[in-house]
């Protein structure tokens, strides 16, 4: 899949067959994380795939917009160093999670995190460092069939409806 169709066609999916993703291919995701823009080159992130059982039951019931991660493959929590631009450079990571998942064929969920009541929850049960913020938290999986023919239905605003050229 070419660049620009990835960007295109990539929706929230919510919903996920059985299957495991491949750890080669989870490790190439998270690569391409790390490659994100950064302010000054900080590159404050950390990553962590969550791929046990009760921990991504136990982040479902602490993210209260994030019910769906029990039922995805596996999680990954997007954590910065609370430095000045940590939630952009930690959205910048996020955002090539969502697209390199998307070229594999994974389907993808971004759940906010940042500012979220239930963050410093997550970043206590993952056992990360106080010194880390929480910026996302992401469910990965293959798509359930029926979600995917739900998401294609989905209108987005035209690019004349959000551009303006001065």
């Amino acid at each position: 899949m070419d660049g620009i169709t990835m960007i295109e066609t990539r929706r929230s999916i919510r919903r996920y067959v059985k299957k495991q993703i491949p750890d080669e291919i989870v490790k190439k995701i998270i690569n391409c994380a790390r490659l994100a823009p950064t302010a000054n080159n900080l590159q404050p992130w950390l990553f962590v795939v969550i791929k046990d059982t009760k921990l991504k039951q136990q982040i479902s019931d602490i993210a209260d917009h994030g019910k769906f991660i029990k039922d995805a493959d596996c999680c990954i929590a997007v954590f910065c160093e609370d430095t000045k631009y940590y939630l952009e450079d930690g959205s910048a990571a996020t955002q090539n999670i969502l697209l390199a998942a998307w070229y594999f064929g994974i389907g993808s969920c971004w759940v906010a995190g940042d500012k979220k009541p239930y963050a410093e929850k997550v970043r206590e049960v993952l056992g990360v460092k106080d010194k880390y913020k929480l910026v996302s938290l992401i469910s990965l999986g293959y798509p359930d069939e029926e979600e995917l023919k739900k998401i294609q239905n989905i209108k987005k605003k035209s690019v004349e409806e959000v551009l303006i050229i001065k």
